[in-house]
């Protein structure tokens, strides 16, 4: 039986990803996985940064991984937007 990842959302600021600190090895968007990183196991080890901080420090696959969560967001959200109703103006 496989378990879902469960996620806690960071509200919006200027500090879009949540990298962990223990293994800098995994970046989020906007949310950070609970109860612990699911690569090394951290509890409570997420820092926040923009996209530019993590293309100026982050390895290839990190940068990688932002970039994804970005673009994997952005493509929900058109969705979400979608199914809210639509006020006519006249």
């Amino acid at each position: 039986m496989a378990s879902t990842q469960s996620f806690w959302p960071v509200s919006h600021r200027d500090d879009d990803f949540w990298v962990c600190m223990s293994c800098l090895n995994e970046v989020f968007y906007r949310k950070v996985p609970m109860p612990d990183c699911p690569s090394c196991h951290g509890v409570s080890t997420y820092e926040g940064f923009t996209l530019e901080a993590v293309r100026d420090w982050g390895t290839d696959e990190l940068i990688a991984k932002a970039v994804a969560a970005q673009e994997a967001a952005a493509a929900a959200e058109p969705a979400v937007e979608s199914a809210a109703p639509v006020e006519a103006t006249e």
